[in-house]
């Protein structure tokens, strides 16, 4: 009998290497089968496959397609200490306006704050289209009891957060505690659902620089998705490492595998080290030639980075000039 109920998603009969996903999560014992039953990962031809999209030219008129793209897809964040209201309706006036000289300038995709500054953000952006994703579960560690992790869920969620970004337990992970990682993926979904509105969709962050090996990073995307993750996320940026072009592009092939097994499409975020305009047209890249173009969209793909805006405003100015302004032209988060 299982120990718990599998995702809905997962109540359609399909298989991976011959076992029903859904019968995968009936116990720790089938689900770690399943997550080591998967393909080993490449390491050299993974990292050689994004080095080599990482060398796409990309002319003009592409280049400032795309540079509007990643605009787009930023979450603008603010995950400090120090945070106050002033600064995240700040925050919130940039993700509206990024070039308050050029209006033309697309919004960002989100504003990304602690749970208890998601009133401030959802009323300084109210009826702006910018969403509001909240941090949650402890972030950035994740080290609390689950009822903790599901208050501050709650709270996000009560105070009009449209995103809640989760972290999994690494600790659980690592230990080859996989069930206990699900069911609080479950559970955190759980408390993701609205009665008067649009349920809040959920991001799980995996911090894979504390994963270790890419086989990890492709057994926790698998895990995530199972278990009703709506994007899944590299990093906290709060760790060393963070995205890369090669953990990226393994999640970007495990979120195209699960939707040829599933019909289900799942987003994808690198969040963390990605601070140029050229970093962000590699990602864009990576995402074009892996899941195509259903995902260069913001709903479905994401860029954590909120220093990499100010680049990507400098070079859409020199773009539109023909002069490169400097760092002084633009706001300072």
């Amino acid at each position: 009998m299982p120990t718990t109920a599998p995702s809905p998603r997962l109540s359609t009969a399909f298989e991976q290497g011959g076992t029903p996903l859904s019968d995968a999560t009936a116990s720790d014992s089938a689900l770690r089968r399943f997550l080591h039953g998967l393909p080993g990962v490449d390491a050299v031809g993974l990292e050689a496959r994004a080095a080599s999209l990482g060398t796409r030219s990309i002319k003009t008129t592409a280049k400032a397609y795309a540079i509007d793209l990643a605009v787009s897809m930023i979450d603008l964040t603010t995950l400090e200490g120090a945070d106050t209201p002033g600064k995240v309706r700040a925050l919130a006036a940039k993700a509206v306006h990024p070039d308050p000289t050029d209006r033309t300038t697309p919004r960002t995709a989100a504003v990304c704050v602690y749970p208890d500054m998601v009133e401030t953000a959802v009323a300084a952006l109210d009826g702006s289209g910018v969403k509001v994703a909240s941090v949650a579960t402890a972030f950035p560690a994740g080290r609390a009891a689950l009822d903790v992790k599901l208050a501050d869920v709650r709270e996000a969620v009560a105070a009009g957060a449209d995103e809640i970004d989760m972290v999994i337990d690494r600790g659980a992970f690592l230990s080859g505690r996989y069930l206990k990682v699900y069911e609080e993926i479950l559970a955190v979904k759980a408390e993701c659902a609205r009665a008067d509105g649009p349920d809040a969709r959920l991001k799980v962050i995996f911090e894979t620089g504390e994963l270790s090996t890419y086989d990890n990073i492709r057994r926790a995307s698998w895990l995530g998705m199972m278990a009703g993750a709506d994007f899944i996320k590299t990093s906290t940026g709060k760790v060393g490492t963070n995205a890369t072009p090669a953990n990226t592009l393994l999640m970007l092939e495990a979120v195209r595998d699960f939707q040829a097994q599933t019909g289900v499409q799942i987003g994808v975020k690198p969040a963390g080290g990605i601070r140029t305009s050229k970093d962000a047209i590699k990602f864009l890249v990576l995402v074009n030639e892996t899941v195509g173009a259903d995902w260069l969209d913001n709903h479905w793909f994401r860029f954590g980075a909120s220093s990499l805006l100010n680049d990507l405003l400098m070079q859409r100015q020199k773009l539109s000039t023909g002069r490169y302004s400097g760092p002084d032209y633009v706001t300072v988060d």
